[in-house]
């Protein structure tokens, strides 16, 4: 959310990459949508389930050097994946001769198992079970090659790359699957859990500097008064009239603000703001012009997905990828987005326990997030792994969430990168700003692009060494 986020959005939403902001529609933005299907086991943890299902992904080879080229494994997370997008991958791919492949996360998009999304069916989704696909894939689309070339026994040289919560993918696949990928980046990686996440709210703050964030909490105190004496003209007003709970609109109005920074544009927030406060103009209003004109109206995020009701639809359709994210943040990483105690930004009514009820009205009693089992079992930020490169914006609410400090001994480092409107995926992804996209993720409009291309030189440099760590027994490779 601003409520993984990202991406790439959710009713009271994670945005993680998870409120997802409007996919491109110019065939240019991805190297290919040629859809492949491969039959994936439903329960990798059961030895009696044989269950399968269909599962989509993609590929790329015009860059693949077929005598020794890496294998590139681009992770989709909590959203539909309709193609690979021309992002900065595309870029490493063109320099190391690599195939680019991208699996689509189960459930999301057209990979989903079941007809409806009963909470009993959602049973088979989360972190563990997705791991295992890429695992199982894996295997898969390295045979798949090898026949496509008439080859026998190669084992190609794997790197994992992943945003948000596709981050953390990355990051554990590379923790439990240490000999299935030579190494992973994890950009803007949600490793850590977090049940009581006030750390987002402070760094939306921070992010917005003084003034701005001085008009953001009068904003905030205006709307809970206004709400008491007319909420239905006040919602109206934000184009948002459907939304009955007050705390869903409040959530909707705090996600809103949060994406402006998280996706690196801040000025198209703050500026208008500063100058109604200068001018002595209605803040709500031009705060609700900001959240109609950019935040569902070019960002293309939908009111629809702060309205409970919405998500209790169990049917599998365009939007049903908004209940299948919250099913994970109810049962695995909470990242619940709550006001801190003091100088908020946003609404104090924005506590654990409306996140609780939230999971409890959508899917039912006895549903909570295990957050202490979900550390356990991966590490947090103490991740025992080697070889993954985490990186994050300066900018990004979602930074608090991920590895922020590196650990040389384990050969992972860490890395910011450092500036006004650097946000959630700047290094890999998007650029700045994230919507919309810039081809091959182009750092010309971020205003530090040497900041960028820094983290980048960076990048290259840990995957050329980790890649050639990689021996070769004929044609195989074996982890040093």
């Amino acid at each position: 959310m601003a409520a993984l986020v990202l991406l790439l959005l959710l009713s009271p939403v994670l945005v993680t990459d998870a409120k997802r902001f409007r996919l491109p529609s110019d065939p240019r933005a991805y190297l290919t949508q040629e859809v492949h299907w491969f039959n994936q086991k439903l329960d990798h943890f059961s030895p009696k389930d044989h269950r399968q299902f269909k599962q989509r992904y993609y590929e790329f080879l015009d860059y693949y050097d077929i005598s020794n080229g890496p294998i590139f494994l681009k992770i989709c997370g909590e959203s539909a994946c309709p193609g690979i997008i021309n992002d900065y991958t595309t870029v490493l791919a063109k320099k190391f001769g690599a195939a680019l492949v991208s699996l689509e996360h189960r459930y999301y998009g057209k990979s989903y198992p079941f007809k409806r999304t009963t909470a009993d069916n959602l049973s088979y989704l989360s972190s563990k079970q997705a791991l295992f696909d890429l695992a199982v894939f894996r295997q898969y689309y390295q045979e798949s090659l090898n026949a496509k070339y008439n080859r026998s026994n190669v084992d190609s040289p794997w790197f994992t790359f992943g945003i948000s919560y596709a981050g953390a993918l990355s990051a554990w696949f590379r923790l439990k699957f240490p000999h299935l990928t030579c190494g992973s980046l994890a950009s803007s990686a949600v490793v850590l859990a977090i049940y009581n996440f006030s750390e987002f709210d402070q760094q939306v703050g921070d992010s917005a500097g003084p003034g701005c964030k001085a008009a953001l909490q009068e904003i905030t105190k205006l709307v809970d008064q206004q709400l008491l004496l007319d909420g239905v003209a006040l919602k109206s007003k934000f184009g948002a009239s459907m939304v009955k709970n007050d705390v869903d609109f409040l959530y909707l109005l705090a996600d809103a603000a949060a994406i402006a920074f998280q996706y690196g544009n801040p000025d198209v927030l703050c500026s208008p703001l500063l100058e109604a406060k200068k001018l002595n103009e209605n803040l709500v209003e031009t705060f609700a012009n900001y959240v109609k004109d950019y935040y569902c109206g070019k960002f293309g995020a939908s009111v629809e997905t702060y309205d409970q009701q919405h998500l209790k639809n169990t049917a599998i359709g365009e939007k049903s990828g908004d209940r299948l994210w919250w099913f994970q943040v109810c049962t695995e990483v909470a990242f619940f987005q709550v006001a801190p105690t003091n100088d908020s930004v946003r609404s104090s009514r924005i506590d654990v326990s409306y996140h609780l009820e939230l999971c409890r009205n959508i899917f039912g009693e006895g549903i909570y997030p295990e957050v202490d089992m979900t550390n356990i079992y991966y590490g947090g930020t103490r991740i025992a792994g080697s070889k993954i490169i985490f990186t994050n914006g300066s900018q990004d609410p979602w930074r608090h969430a991920s590895k922020q400090t590196s650990s040389p001994e384990k050969d992972m480092p860490s890395y910011i990168v450092e500036c006004h409107n650097c946000g959630h995926g700047t290094d890999l992804k998007r650029g700045c700003p994230q919507s919309p996209l810039s081809i091959e993720g182009d750092a010309g409009n971020c205003t530090s692009p040497e900041a960028v291309q820094k983290v980048r030189a960076k990048i290259i440099e840990h995957i050329d060494l980790w890649l050639s760590e990689c021996d070769y027994e004929g044609h195989r490779f074996i982890q040093r």
